[in-house]
């Protein structure tokens, strides 16, 4: 009999009924699935289930002392898990379905595994946009766990294949659905008052405080949230930022004028810059090339994020 964990035994399937079905199945049984949101793929198990969340904190190779997200259908959900104030609302009700995630104090008697929390009296929680997560979690009936679908530390998947090629062992089905749309995680932010931005994201920092009439502040030194770890999203080869010529050895992700082996935006379109990041990153790490250098991208809009990724993808590791 085949090991249940070996990579032949990970299947992918196309998005649709049968796949959302089959990936519900594994859900309930307490195992782990590959499912796409706007902003990567995420390693989905149910966030009730302390055994199943453990499975995700193995498969990535987690600190345990890095929260998880928690995925949900809608604000009522959210509120069986959260505590709301006036800021949450105001957020949930401008972002959600969408990119943004909040961290909330946590309800007494959440109906979710502390595992999840990291031992936190908060918790990380959104309401994805993605239909494919949206239907996992409706045919689940419950809220699902799932950070990016990749080893911990390393680059974010944007696409089915990226999951592959990341895991001997873990998830039981990757859900493909192409790639994502965002491109980069969620921004994470606690409302307070005062709101601070814990992680920038596909939601800018300029958008929040139109919404909250306030600027978000940065978060602590502390980790309250996903993706707060210097060194994260790296890839296995030495990164070098702000790159304007190619040296020895590199391979070169370009922007805007300048060229390379590759281009996050020939054109500067920073939309496109953040959708494109990981995949980049993840055709240079493949190739022959000994190390990765990466043009400057603007520090402004959704570029905060794209800069926060990199700094962190280019920090040594510990």
């Amino acid at each position: 009999m085949a090991e249940p964990n070996r990579q032949d035994a990970i299947r992918t399937l196309r998005y649709g009924a049968q796949a959302i079905a089959a990936a519900a199945d594994v859900i309930r049984a307490g195992g782990l699935v590959a499912v796409p949101t706007e902003t990567v793929y995420g390693l989905a198990a149910d966030a009730t289930n302390a055994e199943a969340v453990a499975r995700i904190y193995a498969a990535k190779g987690r600190p345990s002392f890095n929260p998880l997200i928690v995925h949900v259908a809608s604000v009522d959900e959210a509120k069986a898990i959260a505590e709301f104030d006036a800021g949450a609302t105001t957020l949930a009700d401008a972002f959600w379905p969408g990119p943004l995630t909040l961290v909330l104090p946590l309800r007494a008697n959440a109906p979710v595994a502390s595992l999840v929390t990291a031992g936190l009296d908060t918790v990380a929680i959104r309401c994805p946009a993605h239909p494919a997560m949206r239907d996992l979690i409706a045919a689940t009936g419950r809220p699902l766990a799932a950070p990016s679908a990749n080893p911990s530390g390393g680059i974010s998947p944007t696409r089915a294949e990226h999951v592959a090629a990341g895991f001997r062992s873990g998830p039981s089905i990757i859900i493909d659905a192409g790639p994502t749309e965002a491109g980069l995680e969620s921004s994470i932010v606690a409302p307070g008052p005062p709101p601070r931005l814990l992680r920038p994201g596909p939601v800018t920092a300029e958008q929040i405080a139109t919404v909250l009439g306030a600027v978000p502040g940065a978060g602590g030194g502390k980790i309250e949230a996903p993706g707060q770890l210097a060194s994260h999203y790296a890839p296995s080869k030495p990164l070098r930022l702000n790159a304007t010529e190619r040296r020895a050895g590199e391979w070169l992700i370009g922007f805007g004028d300048v060229s390379g082996d590759d281009t996050l935006s020939a054109s500067g379109d920073m939309v496109e810059a953040a959708a494109r990041l990981f995949d980049a990153l993840h055709r240079a790490d493949a190739g022959d090339a000994a190390a990765i250098a990466i043009a400057p991208v603007p520090d402004s809009g959704i570029g905060v994020a794209i800069n926060d990724r990199l700094q962190r993808a280019a920090a040594p590791r510990p």
